[in-house]
């Protein structure tokens, strides 16, 4: 993932580094080291569209409406997802909340 974020265009390896708090020359190591030479920038987190409503008056029970998933998180968090969406996008965004 490290490795995989030094390969945006426009970022440093020292940017990188800091951002995990890392010596910037260890960076340099792995990016040396043939177990990390196919790391690309496919690890970089990726943003999905959301958008966030006031919370309604409508009671939990409500049964949710066709092609929607609602999924209730640990803390409280919901979300709603209707129409459609990319699976793998939406577990990464799920561990991600869960963190």
């Amino acid at each position: 993932m490290i490795c995989g974020q030094t390969r945006v265009p426009g970022v440093s390896v020292s940017q990188v580094a800091r951002r995990y708090d890392v010596n910037a020359n260890l960076v340099f190591a792995w990016l040396r080291d043939p177990r990390f030479a196919d790391a690309d920038a496919s690890d970089v987190a990726r943003f999905l569209p959301i958008e966030i409503v006031a919370e309604g008056k409508v009671p939990l029970a409500a049964p949710a409406p066709d092609n929607c998933i609602e999924i209730e998180l640990a803390g409280g968090h919901r979300m709603r997802i209707s129409g459609s969406y990319d699976p793998e996008s939406l577990a990464r965004l799920i561990r991600g909340l869960s963190v």
